[in-house]
């Protein structure tokens, strides 16, 4: 798979996750038949369309909040702020995959 199709695959599955959902980084390679967890984080790092390809959905496999648009103070903020304004409450920097982790079917 190219990485262009990988990033549009992404983007795609990324616009299924329901409001009040996150998935891992883990998962959505899983769900694309691939182990390339950090192409994934950069795919999400590098998207260009934030507002409507929501990556700040995405965490880390043990619910750790991660990065948003890059690694910097104000965006990992601005992520704890639109998870928090999607209904999920984030703990000590951390979201529980328990209650909030979405499963993908395989593609």
């Amino acid at each position: 798979m190219s990485k262009t199709s990988l990033s549009s695959s992404c983007y795609s599955l990324l616009q299924q996750i329901p409001k009040g959902k996150v998935t891992t980084y883990k998962s959505l390679a899983h769900a694309l038949n691939t182990k390339a967890y950090r192409a994934i984080g950069q795919i999400m790092k590098r998207n260009p369309y934030p507002q409507a390809v929501q990556c700040y959905k995405v965490v880390k496999s043990d619910g750790s909040i991660g990065g948003y648009l890059g690694s910097d103070i104000p965006n990992i903020k601005k992520k704890i702020q639109l998870l928090k304004k999607d209904g999920i409450e984030v703990e000590d920097n951390k979201v529980d995959l328990n209650k909030y982790l979405h499963e993908f079917n395989k593609v």
